[in-house]
Order: C-alpha cells, then sequence, then structure tokens
C-alpha cells in the first residue's frame, strides 16, 4: 500500500476516535457504492452523518476542507442517497468534514460540521 494510503488510513483512525468521544455511533467505515467511497457514516443522535475525512503533513497552503470541491461533494451526495435508500433510511443527514494535519508530530483535528449542504 502507498504510503499517502497509510497516512490517510492513519488520519481516519484518529477522526473515528475522536467521533466515538464526542458520542458518535460509527456506522461504517469506508463504505463504497461503485467508485464512490464515504470515509465514515456515523449517527449523532437521531440525525446520520455522512464524514470525509482530510488529513495532511502539515496545515500549508490549502487547509484540507478546501480539497472537498463541488465534484467530490456531488459524489458524496451520491454515495450517500444509495446508502440512505438501501438501509431504508428516514432521518436528518448532514455532511461534516474532518480535517487533520500534524504539528510537532501530534495531530490537529478541525471538526466542520455541516460542511456543505446538498445541492444538484
Amino acid at each position: 500500500m502507498a504510503e499517502h494510503n497509510d497516512f490517510g488510513k492513519q488520519g481516519e483512525e484518529i477522526a473515528v476516535k475522536f467521533l466515538i468521544d464526542k458520542g458518535y455511533e460509527i456506522l461504517e467505515r469506508n463504505w463504497r457504492n461503485r467508485h464512490n467511497e464515504i470515509d465514515i457514516i456515523a449517527k449523532d443522535g437521531e440525525e446520520l452523518v455522512i464524514v470525509e475525512v482530510k488529513t495532511r503533513q502539515s496545515n500549508g497552503i490549502m487547509n484540507p476542507e478546501q480539497a472537498v470541491n463541488r465534484q467530490k461533494q456531488r459524489l458524496l451526495i451520491y454515495a450517500a442517497n444509495a446508502y440512505i435508500y438501501r438501509n431504508e433510511l428516514d432521518m436528518d443527514t448532514r455532511f461534516d468534514i474532518i480535517s487533520i494535519f500534524f504539528k510537532d508530530g501530534k495531530p490537529v483535528i478541525d471538526h466542520i460540521e455541516d460542511a456543505f449542504l446538498p445541492h444538484w
């Protein structure tokens, strides 16, 4: 596995622990629908939360959340709709981004709730 994939998986592990510590219930990790993937699907109370995790070595020029552009948002929305349909869910849904960068070897976590709204 490529080093950047290992690094991304490490970021997802940190994000999962962070969400569990906040009281979220983790439903799925790396859930796939065709070529689309949702990093984390969780429940926050009665709300379904679709989480995209972005991990970087340092807080460089572009914040990790800026990498979730319109195209990536559309893919996440498409995959979320497939998950909701397959599991026959009827609940409010939101899209969060967790960005993680490392400062002095320690993760710095930024959880952006309701990072974007579904659009078509």
